[in-house]
């Protein structure tokens, strides 16, 4: 029998879990192995990099240790894993598209995030790569800088206070919109990260301006930053 042996002394490492998951899907979760799934999920892409981050059926196949507490036995646990991905999906806390690898369809499982439609619609626009490795097949041709390096390169050392709120804006908006309002400060002297949070902010709650004509964006990103510091 499993017998919990405490958690040690001293700082111990934590898997984010957004507030969401206890106001909304957890009360609406009536499957147990749907709520065990995303647990392991959130705790995956946590350990992952990059801006776009993505799991695959595979990875809780090739984790022994969680697909034993799925069922008793190697067919009933994959039957399990089946029905709850199923239920993600479905439940729209996980967005699935499958690609053609290498003459095998496979199934690339994002978060419902800003960032997750985001990927999505990249790779419907068809901007994604093969890497060739089966770990991680797909790597998305606009995976840009992270944000971390794009306020140091633009305004100066991190500190942790400032590290915490890129973080924060890194799971909220898509990764264009950070590197654009960090291209508008800089274009208007404005090097700071009050300056560039109140850009996303407002075009999220308002709506980012596009036109078809790019001649007049420069014109359309002022609109939306019109403001003192």
């Amino acid at each position: 029998m499993f017998k919990f042996s405490g958690f040690p002394e001293g700082k111990t490492r934590l898997a984010p879990i957004p507030a969401q998951f206890f106001s909304d899907i957890l009360p609406s979760i009536t499957h147990l192995g749907e709520m065990k799934l995303l647990l392991q999920v959130f705790w995956l892409m946590d350990q992952m990099e990059g801006s776009f981050r993505y799991v695959l059926r595979e990875d809780f196949i090739n984790h022994e240790r969680f697909l034993s507490g799925m069922g008793d036995s190697h067919e009933e646990a994959q039957a399990t894993l089946d029905k709850a991905l199923h239920l993600l999906v479905t439940h729209a806390i996980l967005l699935e598209v499958a690609l053609d690898i290498e003459g095998e369809t496979v199934s690339f499982y994002f978060l419902n995030t800003p960032k997750g439609r985001a990927a999505i619609e990249s790779i419907e626009r068809d901007e994604w790569l093969p890497t060739g490795d089966p770990a991680a097949p797909l790597e998305l041709a606009l995976d840009r800088p992270n944000i971390y390096r794009l306020y140091e390169e633009n305004i100066g050392p991190l500190t942790p206070m400032i590290s915490e709120s890129l973080a924060e804006a890194e799971d909220t908006y898509p990764a264009k919109w950070i590197e654009d309002a960090f291209r508008i400060a800089v274009e208007k002297n404005s090097r700071n990260w009050r300056y560039i949070a109140a850009i996303l902010d407002r075009w999220q709650q308002k709506g980012r301006y596009e036109r078809q004509d790019r001649r007049d964006s420069e014109e359309a990103r002022r609109r939306y930053a019109d403001w003192e510091d």
